[in-house]
């Protein structure tokens, strides 16, 4: 396995980036989901009640959706065996009162926030980094 597991390491170098675009989460029946794919989902997922795809909001239309979300990926190639990093950033936006909805990918974590809130998280994510650095500076 690879990628940093170290929280301190982990938390000092995420360097938090809002992706480009809106995305939303549909949910479609599974004999759906073939065709579905042309609609190039960035993730999907296998539910007893169907698939539900994270899209771009441009490539949803005809489908009932969440509400439009914005990506925040941690840049840090964390471990998918790191302990506590999920719960490290999810109480900083909790905090805040800001909704998360995390992604774990094989190289990054990406959170996905309503569109509203993604420059708070983002600075919110920022400011934990921040505070992780200083704390390893001293």
């Amino acid at each position: 396995m690879s990628g940093v597991t170290d929280l301190d390491e982990l938390l000092a170098t995420m360097e938090p980036a809002l992706a480009e675009g809106r995305f939303v989460y549909a949910s479609v029946p599974g004999d759906e989901f073939a065709r579905c794919l042309l609609r190039a989902p960035i993730g999907v997922f296998r539910e007893a009640e169907g698939m539900t795809l994270i899209l771009p909001f441009e490539a949803a239309d005809g489908l009932a959706t969440s509400a439009p979300m914005r990506m925040i990926t941690l840049t840090v190639h964390s471990s998918l065996e790191a302990v506590g990093l999920t719960a490290a950033f999810a109480t900083a936006l909790t905090t805040e009162g800001i909704s998360a909805n995390v992604v774990a990918g094989y190289h990054h974590d990406h959170i996905f926030v309503p569109e509203r809130d993604a420059e708070r998280a983002l600075e919110t994510l920022r400011a934990l980094s921040r505070t992780a650095r200083e704390k390893g500076d001293k």
